[in-house]
């Protein structure tokens, strides 16, 4: 099977939307890209520069969960563009990004988190 075939099949027939509103599409799929990567840039940088800042317990928690983030981010905004690219090749309703509330969720456990460190760390 073709790309055609196979970029067909994936985006589920329809007509093929303006180009300026799929080239939007992508634009939003790449900044979905760029959060993921700045995701695990912070959880890799957590991880090999605050040794000394944080106890190691609090430093993996706080990596692991912004490298998880970045995962679930990257991932979601494959299936977040191709949700869109199908939806307006059938003029229908765009659907709920559901990457932005569980990378609000994500952020804010990792903010408390730092709080409780923080507030708990003796000055």
């Amino acid at each position: 099977m073709g790309r055609r075939g196979i970029l067909a099949r994936a985006l589920g027939g329809g007509t093929d939307p303006d180009p300026r509103f799929t080239l939007a599409n992508e634009r939003t799929f790449l900044a979905w890209i760029r959060t993921s990567l700045a995701m695990v840039a912070g959880g890799i940088a957590v991880e090999a520069f605050t040794s000394e800042l944080f106890v190691p317990e609090i430093r993996k928690t706080v990596a692991v969960l912004l490298l998880l983030l970045g995962l679930v981010t990257a991932g979601g905004s494959f299936f977040r563009w191709l949700n869109v690219e199908r939806a307006m090749r059938h003029q229908a309703p765009l659907p709920v990004p559901l990457i932005a509330p569980i990378l609000a969720a994500g952020g804010a456990v990792v903010a408390a988190v730092l709080i409780v460190f923080v507030m708990w760390r003796p000055a």
